[in-house]
């Protein structure tokens, strides 16, 4: 396992993912970062919010992705191998939102 540095929503967080992973962990919360800076003036105050928020945002495009598979085909995107890495995203993002407010982490 290996650990990446992230930052996300201009928040830093540490994260594991199987070794040779790394730069792909990166790009997937840079299409976070990049959700949570369209949002805009829609962002809330409550940070784990705004990441479940981005991640509803990505998933609803991945769901649009599988109903046209041309569409993920086209473009290179194995949808089931970007939901699974989105998953392990989330739930990196879910446990370091969950350190910063105190709570338990998710599993």
């Amino acid at each position: 396992m290996s650990d990446v540095k992230l930052d996300v929503g201009g928040r830093k967080y540490t994260v594991s993912c199987a070794d040779g992973e790394e730069e792909n962990v990166q790009r997937l919360a840079a299409m976070v970062d990049a959700k949570l800076a369209s949002m805009g003036a829609n962002l809330s105050t409550n940070e784990a919010k705004n990441l479940l928020f981005a991640a509803l945002l990505l998933a609803d495009e991945l769901d649009e992705a599988k109903k046209d598979p041309g569409t993920a085909v086209g473009s290179g995107i194995d949808p089931e191998r970007l939901a699974a890495q989105l998953e392990h995203i989330a739930t990196g993002l879910e446990n370091a939102a969950s350190a910063l407010e105190g709570g338990a982490q998710a599993s």
